[in-house]
């Protein structure tokens, strides 16, 4: 005998309830009229008896009822003949339907329209504005930056287009600016004038991709996403691009590719006109530089977003026909550093004799584009201060590199090329040592550095401990991406070891990354001296976890791109500067002893540096002073001082000089 279900009224109403909505439309409709007719019939019978004005006889009353419940059925409750009463029922149940269709279609047709506009399907309807492609936490850094750059224009707009919900999009960007713009001062909102536009679409599709005009924008950003098949993305990007736009309209086209080799096949795709970042390339060569010479991050860093001073080209004007050596000294409140030609290209410390031509413009570091004013400051140069420095002879180093990653192999082969000959490096990583070999044995043989492997977990104290870091010139700490190796899906040459560790997120490798620098910092602190120490971060927000010294070197691989990345599509000429200066060849930021260019015994102006720094075939750009690197936010660092100001420096400041290495 089968079991009763146990249940409460509630439960059991709620499911016949359930049954009768699954009958479909038309038993729906007929359980419906039958609900009404059962509240409207007898509440109507209760308010014609209940009236004393009511017909007396019963025939009246029945009529009276019929007429309150066709005027509250809205079917007419007309009294007649039966063949008139049905006629009008009819017609008032046809003019039901057809409002109630025709109130239905307008009802979808408002809902579709409004969830059409929540997906972000519709076309953006702008000209001048700057297309963002693609989705991932370096958006939210290109975002600020150009809300700073537009800060100045009256209107301006920034389209977005990635497969991710519209509404999550917008939410996810006003809460990143609105927080950028409390921590700035701002008020809050952080977009000022600037409108965010979100759209929903693949980036690889060239119909989706026409819902940001790109044919009308004045500059598109393909942003790398993240995981191993990023760089493919980015290519099918480009080319989509190349589909939706066949024949750009002056649009600048700026992208950015993780792995050094995808950078020719997205530059193939990008086209002549379009600019290709490699993210390992130019992280690799930072680090290398940054480590030799501690405080050129903030130097970057101060360079590369647009809330201090930054690069612009200004008109040569009144300096036609004079030599760069003289324009050193023509702008009393910015930074002469090159030239750029009518031809489009860029000379960076060019030799002082060389000749400025009229349709030249120079290239400086200002506050804006309206403080580059030409104003002589030659004459607050004091010759009796400058001093000749004698030759240094560069010094062998002890160089420790803690970590693993793709960018490893290119960043041995960049010290390679910036060490004193008989330089070593130790490595330490938990990857395999045999693989760190193979890997770092396909780069070009060394010829000044002595590399030694050992394999070991960096964040582990113990192997800390015995490695005597406080023994080292230079520390070097790089996320790994991984413990174990696994074989590239391609089969390598037979003579080649491919090493690529399993991947992990940037945020569980900068977990790692902050464990080892708390130990570090221990480590430093037992030997009662500070270690010269750069760091390799994905994350912004973990840098300012990092238990490291205040003014520390940090290098912020997502926020450097993205800043890279916003630089160039507001000013195109920008990526020839940035390629010199991240090269070993070439021009490059240094920070150099004081001492080696002025007397420090005495008060000196800025411009006096200058001078003594032109007479090296060097551009002065800025000093740091050694009492300040604790205090922040600048950490010493002064880009762009007045060349009139006056300062006594110390024999351990120093002088940030663009030079030839």
């Amino acid at each position: 005998m089968a079991q009763r279900h146990t249940t409460t009224l509630r439960l059991r109403l709620r499911y016949r309830f359930d049954n009768l909505v699954a009958g479909g439309t038309a038993a729906l409709i007929g359980w419906f009229a039958l609900a009404c007719l059962a509240v409207v019939v007898p509440a109507s019978t209760v308010l014609v008896w209940a009236d004393r004005a009511a017909p007396a006889t019963l025939s009246g009353r029945l009529a009276a009822v019929w007429v309150s419940v066709g005027q509250t059925l809205k079917i007419g409750g007309a009294v007649g003949s039966p063949l008139y009463v049905l006629a009008s029922v009819a017609l008032a149940l046809v003019a039901l339907l057809f409002v109630s269709t025709l109130v239905g279609l307008i009802t979808t047709g408002i809902n579709g329209r409004i969830m059409l506009l929540r997906r972000g399907h519709s076309t953006v309807m702008e000209s001048g504005h700057t297309v963002l492609l693609g989705w991932s936490d370096q958006i939210f850094p290109v975002v600020g930056e150009l809300v700073a750059a537009n800060a100045d224009q009256r209107r301006s707009a920034i389209a977005v287009l990635a497969p991710k919900d519209k509404v999550e999009m917008e939410d996810e960007i006003a809460t990143s600016t609105s927080v950028a713009g409390t921590a700035t001062g701002g008020t809050g909102t952080g977009t000022g004038r600037t409108r965010i536009i979100c759209r929903n679409g693949r980036t690889t599709d060239p119909a989706e991709l026409a819902r940001v005009s790109p044919r009308t924008a004045k500059a598109v950003l393909v942003l790398p996403p993240e995981g191993d098949t990023g760089d493919a993305q980015v290519v099918k990007t480009l080319l989509a691009l190349d589909a939706a736009v066949p024949e750009p309209d002056g649009a600048v086209v700026v992208a950015a590719v993780r792995d050094t080799r995808n950078h020719l096949t997205a530059r193939l795709a990008a086209g002549p006109g379009g600019h290709v970042l490699c993210v390992d390339d130019i992280i690799a060569r930072l680090l290398v530089q940054t480590a030799r010479e501690p405080g050129l991050s903030l130097v970057y860093q101060e360079l590369l977003d647009f809330a201090g001073d930054e690069f612009y080209a200004t008109a040569a004007q009144g300096l036609a026909g004079r030599t760069f050596g003289e324009a050193l000294s023509a702008f009393t409140t910015s930074s002469v550093v090159g030239l750029l030609r009518a031809d489009g290209t860029v000379a960076l410390n060019p030799d002082p004799g060389t000749a400025i031509r009229a349709d030249d413009r120079i290239i400086l570091i200002s506050q804006d584009d309206d403080t580059a004013v030409p104003a002589d400051a030659s004459a607050y140069v004091d010759e009796a201060a400058i001093v000749t420095a004698r030759p240094r002879t560069p010094e062998a180093e002890r160089l420790l590199l803690l970590g693993w990653n793709r960018r490893a192999p290119l960043v041995v082969e960049q010290l390679d090329q910036f060490v004193a000959p008989g330089s070593t490096l130790d490595i330490v990583s938990l990857a395999d040592v045999v693989r760190m070999r193979g890997a770092f044995g396909l780069a070009k043989p060394r010829s000044r550095l002595e590399v030694a492997f050992h394999g070991g977990d960096i964040t582990d104290p113990e192997v800390l401990t015995k490695l005597d870091v406080p023994s080292y010139d230079r520390v070097i700490v790089i996320g790994e991406t991984g413990h174990e190796p696994v074989p590239h899906p391609a089969s390598p040459p037979a003579h080649a070891i491919d090493l690529r560790l399993a991947p992990e997120t940037g945020t569980q490798t900068d977990d790692r990354t902050l464990v080892t620098l708390l130990h570090l910092r221990a480590i430093g602190e037992a030997a009662g001296r500070e270690l010269s120490l750069t760091t390799e971060m994905s994350d912004d927000g973990n840098r300012l976890l990092a238990p490291a010294r205040a003014g520390a070197d940090f290098i912020v691989s997502g926020r450097l791109i993205s800043l890279l990345m916003t630089q160039i599509s507001e000013s195109p000429y920008l990526a020839a500067v940035f390629e010199e200066l991240f090269q070993a060849e070439g021009h490059e930021l240094h920070l150099k002893p004081v001492a080696d260019y002025v007397r420090t015994d005495r008060e000196v102006a800025y411009a006096t540096l200058v001078e003594s720094a032109r007479r090296r075939r060097e551009c002065a750009v800025g000093y740091r002073l050694r009492a300040e690197v604790a205090v922040g936010p600048a950490y010493g660092v002064r880009l762009n001082p007045d060349k009139g100001q006056r300062v006594r420096f110390g024999a351990h400041d120093w002088l940030i000089v663009l030079a030839e290495s």
